[in-house]
Protein backbone atom coordinates (compact mmCIF):
# COMPACT_ATOMS: atom_id res chain seq x y z
CA UNK A 1 0.00 0.00 0.00
CA UNK A 2 1.58 3.36 -1.04
CA UNK A 3 2.34 6.15 1.13
CA UNK A 4 -0.86 8.30 -0.53
CA UNK A 5 -2.83 5.57 0.20
CA UNK A 6 -1.54 5.55 3.78
CA UNK A 7 -1.76 8.79 4.41
CA UNK A 8 -5.67 9.40 2.70
CA UNK A 9 -6.93 6.81 5.22
CA UNK A 10 -5.42 7.56 8.30
CA UNK A 11 -6.87 11.09 7.08
CA UNK A 12 -10.05 9.72 6.41
CA UNK A 13 -10.56 7.58 10.26
CA UNK A 14 -9.70 11.13 11.88
CA UNK A 15 -11.85 13.09 9.99
CA UNK A 16 -14.97 10.27 10.69
CA UNK A 17 -14.19 10.55 14.61
CA UNK A 18 -14.18 13.76 14.59
CA UNK A 19 -16.48 15.57 12.11
CA UNK A 20 -19.78 17.19 13.12
CA UNK A 21 -22.59 15.89 13.24
CA UNK A 22 -24.39 16.68 10.39
CA UNK A 23 -21.38 15.62 8.40
CA UNK A 24 -21.34 11.83 10.00
CA UNK A 25 -23.18 10.75 7.38
CA UNK A 26 -21.05 12.38 4.30
CA UNK A 27 -17.60 11.08 6.29
CA UNK A 28 -19.20 7.31 6.74
CA UNK A 29 -19.67 7.01 2.57
CA UNK A 30 -16.36 8.65 2.15
CA UNK A 31 -14.86 5.92 4.38
CA UNK A 32 -16.58 2.49 3.93
CA UNK A 33 -18.19 1.23 0.84
CA UNK A 34 -22.01 0.76 0.87
CA UNK A 35 -21.95 -2.99 2.01
CA UNK A 36 -19.15 -2.60 4.10
CA UNK A 37 -19.14 -5.80 6.24
CA UNK A 38 -18.24 -4.10 10.20
CA UNK A 39 -17.52 -6.21 13.02
CA UNK A 40 -17.50 -4.79 16.64
CA UNK A 41 -16.83 -6.09 20.23
CA UNK A 42 -20.31 -7.12 22.09
CA UNK A 43 -22.80 -6.30 22.26
CA UNK A 44 -22.47 -3.84 19.16
CA UNK A 45 -21.43 -7.69 16.96
CA UNK A 46 -22.15 -7.35 13.45
CA UNK A 47 -23.26 -4.71 11.23
CA UNK A 48 -23.99 -4.89 7.77
CA UNK A 49 -23.88 -1.42 5.30
CA UNK A 50 -23.33 1.87 5.77
CA UNK A 51 -26.43 2.96 7.13
CA UNK A 52 -26.67 -0.22 10.02
CA UNK A 53 -23.51 1.50 11.09
CA UNK A 54 -24.32 5.08 10.91
CA UNK A 55 -27.39 4.45 12.98
CA UNK A 56 -26.18 1.56 15.16
CA UNK A 57 -22.39 2.52 15.61
CA UNK A 58 -21.11 5.76 15.20
CA UNK A 59 -24.39 7.97 15.79
CA UNK A 60 -24.70 6.40 19.23
CA UNK A 61 -21.03 6.93 19.95
CA UNK A 62 -20.92 10.46 18.64
CA UNK A 63 -24.64 11.11 20.38
CA UNK A 64 -22.65 10.07 23.67
CA UNK A 65 -19.26 11.44 23.42
CA UNK A 66 -20.04 14.62 21.40
CA UNK A 67 -16.66 15.89 21.39
CA UNK A 68 -14.83 12.90 20.34
CA UNK A 69 -11.19 12.70 19.22
CA UNK A 70 -9.02 9.97 17.82
CA UNK A 71 -5.47 9.54 19.29
CA UNK A 72 -3.71 6.77 17.25
CA UNK A 73 -0.27 4.48 18.93
CA UNK A 74 -0.19 2.71 15.69
CA UNK A 75 -0.85 3.20 12.62
CA UNK A 76 0.20 0.05 9.61
CA UNK A 77 -0.69 -1.23 6.51
CA UNK A 78 0.25 -3.96 4.60
CA UNK A 79 -0.82 -6.88 2.43
CA UNK A 80 -2.35 -11.26 3.30
CA UNK A 81 -3.29 -13.35 1.04
CA UNK A 82 -3.96 -10.70 -1.50
CA UNK A 83 -5.92 -8.52 0.72
CA UNK A 84 -5.23 -4.84 1.85
CA UNK A 85 -5.39 -4.18 5.48
CA UNK A 86 -4.65 -1.05 7.66
CA UNK A 87 -4.60 -1.76 11.28
CA UNK A 88 -4.36 0.55 13.85
CA UNK A 89 -3.98 0.78 18.16
CA UNK A 90 -5.29 3.80 20.29
CA UNK A 91 -7.80 5.68 22.28
CA UNK A 92 -10.66 7.76 21.42
CA UNK A 93 -10.69 10.25 23.80
CA UNK A 94 -13.71 12.35 24.67
CA UNK A 95 -16.51 13.47 27.78
CA UNK A 96 -18.69 11.01 28.23
CA UNK A 97 -22.07 13.48 28.39
CA UNK A 98 -24.73 10.86 27.42
CA UNK A 99 -24.96 6.88 28.50
CA UNK A 100 -23.66 4.77 25.90
CA UNK A 101 -24.61 0.83 25.40
CA UNK A 102 -26.72 1.62 28.71
CA UNK A 103 -23.12 2.32 30.19
CA UNK A 104 -24.28 6.01 32.72
CA UNK A 105 -22.60 8.76 31.08
CA UNK A 106 -20.75 10.79 34.18
CA UNK A 107 -19.80 13.87 32.06
CA UNK A 108 -16.15 13.29 32.49
CA UNK A 109 -12.93 12.96 30.00
CA UNK A 110 -13.09 8.65 28.76
CA UNK A 111 -10.50 7.06 27.14
CA UNK A 112 -12.14 4.23 24.36
CA UNK A 113 -9.16 1.74 23.82
CA UNK A 114 -9.47 0.08 20.72
CA UNK A 115 -7.83 -2.39 17.88
CA UNK A 116 -9.20 -2.08 14.54
CA UNK A 117 -8.30 -4.06 11.13
CA UNK A 118 -9.73 -2.64 8.35
CA UNK A 119 -9.56 -4.31 4.74
CA UNK A 120 -9.47 -1.74 1.91
CA UNK A 121 -10.36 -1.97 -1.45
CA UNK A 122 -10.68 0.21 -4.29
CA UNK A 123 -10.12 2.95 -2.01
CA UNK A 124 -12.80 2.25 0.18
CA UNK A 125 -12.94 0.21 3.63
CA UNK A 126 -15.21 -3.45 2.85
CA UNK A 127 -14.54 -5.05 6.08
CA UNK A 128 -13.82 -3.04 9.20
CA UNK A 129 -12.71 -5.73 12.90
CA UNK A 130 -13.13 -3.48 15.95
CA UNK A 131 -12.39 -4.37 19.28
CA UNK A 132 -13.13 -1.41 21.40
CA UNK A 133 -12.57 -1.76 24.90
CA UNK A 134 -16.31 -1.32 26.60
CA UNK A 135 -15.34 -3.08 29.91
CA UNK A 136 -12.60 -0.25 30.11
CA UNK A 137 -15.36 2.48 29.73
CA UNK A 138 -17.51 1.06 32.33
CA UNK A 139 -14.03 1.08 35.08
CA UNK A 140 -13.79 4.58 34.16
CA UNK A 141 -17.86 5.39 34.86
CA UNK A 142 -16.87 3.98 38.09
CA UNK A 143 -18.67 0.42 37.77
CA UNK A 144 -16.62 -2.91 37.79
CA UNK A 145 -18.18 -6.12 37.21
CA UNK A 146 -15.53 -8.49 37.56
CA UNK A 147 -12.86 -9.35 40.04
CA UNK A 148 -10.03 -7.26 40.61
CA UNK A 149 -7.04 -7.31 37.30
CA UNK A 150 -3.94 -9.14 38.35
CA UNK A 151 -2.45 -6.75 35.80
CA UNK A 152 -2.10 -2.56 35.81
CA UNK A 153 -5.46 -1.18 34.47
CA UNK A 154 -5.22 2.00 32.60
CA UNK A 155 -4.88 3.26 29.20
CA UNK A 156 -2.15 1.62 26.86
CA UNK A 157 1.63 3.36 26.70
CA UNK A 158 2.73 3.58 22.64
CA UNK A 159 5.97 2.27 21.44
CA UNK A 160 8.59 2.91 23.75
CA UNK A 161 10.61 4.16 20.50
CA UNK A 162 8.21 7.14 19.31
CA UNK A 163 7.42 5.23 15.98
CA UNK A 164 4.11 3.40 15.77
CA UNK A 165 2.53 5.94 12.89
CA UNK A 166 3.87 4.29 9.56
CA UNK A 167 3.08 6.84 6.88
CA UNK A 168 5.99 5.77 4.82
CA UNK A 169 6.23 2.54 3.22
CA UNK A 170 8.76 -0.07 4.80
CA UNK A 171 11.41 -2.12 3.92
CA UNK A 172 10.17 -5.52 2.72
CA UNK A 173 12.95 -7.10 4.40
CA UNK A 174 12.45 -5.59 7.65
CA UNK A 175 8.79 -6.22 7.42
CA UNK A 176 9.08 -10.10 5.88
CA UNK A 177 11.41 -10.63 8.75
CA UNK A 178 9.86 -9.56 11.86
CA UNK A 179 6.55 -11.18 10.50
CA UNK A 180 8.57 -14.37 10.52
CA UNK A 181 9.75 -13.90 13.79
CA UNK A 182 5.93 -13.40 15.09
CA UNK A 183 4.73 -16.69 13.67
CA UNK A 184 7.86 -18.63 14.88
CA UNK A 185 6.83 -17.00 18.68
CA UNK A 186 2.92 -18.24 18.33
CA UNK A 187 4.19 -21.40 16.84
CA UNK A 188 6.69 -21.92 19.91
CA UNK A 189 2.84 -21.38 21.94
CA UNK A 190 1.86 -24.55 19.97
CA UNK A 191 4.37 -26.64 20.18
CA UNK A 192 5.23 -26.30 24.06
CA UNK A 193 1.91 -27.34 25.28
CA UNK A 194 2.30 -30.30 27.27
CA UNK A 195 1.77 -30.59 31.00
CA UNK A 196 4.99 -29.79 31.86
CA UNK A 197 3.88 -26.01 30.14
CA UNK A 198 1.22 -25.26 32.59
CA UNK A 199 3.54 -24.35 35.27
CA UNK A 200 5.19 -21.00 36.19
CA UNK A 201 8.77 -22.43 35.51
CA UNK A 202 7.51 -24.38 32.67
CA UNK A 203 6.57 -21.00 30.71
CA UNK A 204 9.47 -18.55 31.83
CA UNK A 205 11.54 -21.79 30.46
CA UNK A 206 10.44 -22.50 27.32
CA UNK A 207 11.15 -21.58 23.81
CA UNK A 208 9.00 -18.31 24.16
CA UNK A 209 11.85 -16.71 25.87
CA UNK A 210 14.18 -16.52 22.77
CA UNK A 211 11.49 -14.31 21.39
CA UNK A 212 10.62 -11.71 24.01
CA UNK A 213 12.95 -8.53 24.83
CA UNK A 214 14.04 -8.15 28.66
CA UNK A 215 12.05 -5.46 29.15
CA UNK A 216 9.23 -6.29 27.27
CA UNK A 217 5.14 -4.93 27.86
CA UNK A 218 2.19 -7.27 27.50
CA UNK A 219 -0.36 -4.65 27.27
CA UNK A 220 -3.58 -6.60 27.93
CA UNK A 221 -7.47 -5.48 27.88
CA UNK A 222 -9.37 -4.13 31.11
CA UNK A 223 -10.33 -7.38 33.09
CA UNK A 224 -6.25 -8.13 32.78
CA UNK A 225 -4.60 -5.59 32.21
CA UNK A 226 -1.02 -4.43 31.57
CA UNK A 227 2.00 -6.53 32.67
CA UNK A 228 6.13 -6.04 32.22
CA UNK A 229 8.61 -8.81 31.86
CA UNK A 230 7.86 -12.30 30.49
CA UNK A 231 7.50 -13.18 34.61
CA UNK A 232 4.54 -11.09 34.69
CA UNK A 233 3.61 -11.82 31.70
CA UNK A 234 3.19 -15.79 32.83
CA UNK A 235 2.09 -14.66 36.47
CA UNK A 236 -0.85 -12.31 35.50
CA UNK A 237 -2.01 -13.46 32.21
CA UNK A 238 -0.06 -16.76 30.60
CA UNK A 239 -0.20 -18.85 32.87
CA UNK A 240 -3.82 -18.10 34.26
CA UNK A 241 -5.32 -18.27 30.19
CA UNK A 242 -3.56 -22.11 29.54
CA UNK A 243 -5.14 -23.33 33.22
CA UNK A 244 -8.55 -21.55 31.98
CA UNK A 245 -7.93 -23.05 28.43
CA UNK A 246 -5.74 -26.05 28.27
CA UNK A 247 -7.42 -27.46 25.58
CA UNK A 248 -8.14 -24.35 23.28
CA UNK A 249 -7.47 -24.17 19.31
CA UNK A 250 -5.91 -21.66 17.55
CA UNK A 251 -3.90 -20.95 14.14
CA UNK A 252 -0.73 -22.67 16.00
CA UNK A 253 -2.88 -25.41 17.54
CA UNK A 254 -5.11 -26.40 14.84
CA UNK A 255 -3.79 -30.27 14.20
CA UNK A 256 -7.05 -32.18 14.30
CA UNK A 257 -9.08 -30.09 14.72
CA UNK A 258 -9.27 -27.67 10.98
CA UNK A 259 -13.00 -29.30 10.78
CA UNK A 260 -14.67 -27.22 13.78
CA UNK A 261 -11.86 -24.52 12.72
CA UNK A 262 -13.50 -24.05 9.40
CA UNK A 263 -16.57 -24.04 9.75
CA UNK A 264 -16.38 -21.35 12.44
CA UNK A 265 -14.42 -19.15 9.94
CA UNK A 266 -11.38 -19.67 12.70
CA UNK A 267 -7.62 -18.69 12.88
CA UNK A 268 -5.89 -15.53 11.41
CA UNK A 269 -7.48 -13.21 8.67
CA UNK A 270 -4.69 -10.75 9.16
CA UNK A 271 -1.24 -11.24 8.96
CA UNK A 272 0.65 -8.09 8.20
CA UNK A 273 4.09 -6.89 8.85
CA UNK A 274 4.98 -2.98 8.63
CA UNK A 275 8.68 -2.16 9.35
CA UNK A 276 9.10 -2.74 13.24
CA UNK A 277 5.48 -3.91 13.69
CA UNK A 278 3.54 -6.83 13.16
CA UNK A 279 -0.11 -7.81 13.84
CA UNK A 280 -2.15 -10.98 13.84
CA UNK A 281 -5.99 -11.51 14.15
CA UNK A 282 -9.18 -13.25 13.36
CA UNK A 283 -13.04 -13.10 14.18
CA UNK A 284 -12.46 -15.78 16.12
CA UNK A 285 -8.97 -16.21 16.33
CA UNK A 286 -9.37 -18.94 19.32
CA UNK A 287 -11.81 -21.78 19.78
CA UNK A 288 -11.77 -23.57 23.00
CA UNK A 289 -13.81 -25.29 25.97
CA UNK A 290 -13.74 -23.58 29.21
CA UNK A 291 -11.81 -26.03 31.32
CA UNK A 292 -10.81 -23.90 34.34
CA UNK A 293 -11.72 -20.34 36.72
CA UNK A 294 -11.24 -17.72 34.27
CA UNK A 295 -12.22 -13.79 35.67
CA UNK A 296 -13.88 -15.12 38.30
CA UNK A 297 -15.89 -17.85 36.85
CA UNK A 298 -15.61 -21.58 37.24
CA UNK A 299 -15.27 -23.91 34.67
CA UNK A 300 -18.62 -23.81 32.49
CA UNK A 301 -17.21 -26.83 29.70
CA UNK A 302 -18.71 -24.30 27.15
CA UNK A 303 -17.02 -23.97 23.54
CA UNK A 304 -15.87 -20.20 23.48
CA UNK A 305 -14.90 -18.21 20.62
CA UNK A 306 -12.33 -15.30 21.34
CA UNK A 307 -11.71 -12.30 19.24
CA UNK A 308 -8.43 -11.44 19.80
CA UNK A 309 -5.72 -8.99 17.63
CA UNK A 310 -2.13 -9.06 18.37
CA UNK A 311 0.07 -6.03 17.82
CA UNK A 312 3.85 -6.35 17.92
CA UNK A 313 6.71 -3.83 18.31
CA UNK A 314 10.66 -5.46 16.99
CA UNK A 315 12.95 -3.84 18.55
CA UNK A 316 16.65 -4.34 19.13
CA UNK A 317 15.79 -8.30 17.47
CA UNK A 318 13.11 -9.23 19.51
CA UNK A 319 9.24 -8.68 20.14
CA UNK A 320 9.31 -5.56 22.41
CA UNK A 321 5.76 -4.62 23.37
CA UNK A 322 2.55 -6.76 22.74
CA UNK A 323 -0.54 -4.94 22.60
CA UNK A 324 -4.03 -7.45 22.82
CA UNK A 325 -7.59 -6.48 22.13
CA UNK A 326 -9.65 -8.88 22.89
CA UNK A 327 -13.11 -8.82 23.58
CA UNK A 328 -13.77 -9.94 27.34
CA UNK A 329 -17.41 -8.98 27.16
CA UNK A 330 -18.31 -11.31 24.47
CA UNK A 331 -16.16 -14.26 26.21
CA UNK A 332 -17.88 -13.77 29.81
CA UNK A 333 -21.29 -13.33 27.79
CA UNK A 334 -20.26 -17.00 26.06
CA UNK A 335 -19.43 -18.01 29.95
CA UNK A 336 -22.93 -17.49 30.94
CA UNK A 337 -21.95 -13.98 33.13
CA UNK A 338 -23.72 -10.89 31.95
CA UNK A 339 -21.45 -8.20 32.75
CA UNK A 340 -23.77 -5.73 31.86
CA UNK A 341 -26.00 -6.96 34.27
CA UNK A 342 -23.78 -7.10 37.23
CA UNK A 343 -23.08 -2.88 36.08
CA UNK A 344 -27.16 -2.47 36.56
CA UNK A 345 -26.98 -4.26 39.56
CA UNK A 346 -24.10 -2.08 40.80
CA UNK A 347 -25.18 0.78 39.30
CA UNK A 348 -28.83 0.62 41.75
CA UNK A 349 -27.21 -0.09 44.42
Amino acid sequence: MNQDIRRAFYQLLHDLTECRDQDLSHSLQALYSSDVEWRGSYPINEKRGVDAVFEDVWRPLKHSFPDLERRDLIFMAGSYEGRDYIATVGHFCGNFEKDWLTIPANNNPTYIRYGEVHQVKDGKIVQSNCLWDILDVMRQAGYWPLPPSTGLEGRWAGPNTGNGIQLSISPEELSAENMKQTLLMQKSLGDNNGPEHFTRDGLINMEQKNYWHPKMMWYGPSGIGTTRSLAGFVDYHQLPFRLAFPNRMSSSLWDGHEDLMKELNAGHYIRVGDGDFTVTGGWPSVVSPHDGEFLGSGATGKMLQMRVMDFYHHHEGLIRENWVPIDIIFMMKQMGVDVFQRMHNEWKQ
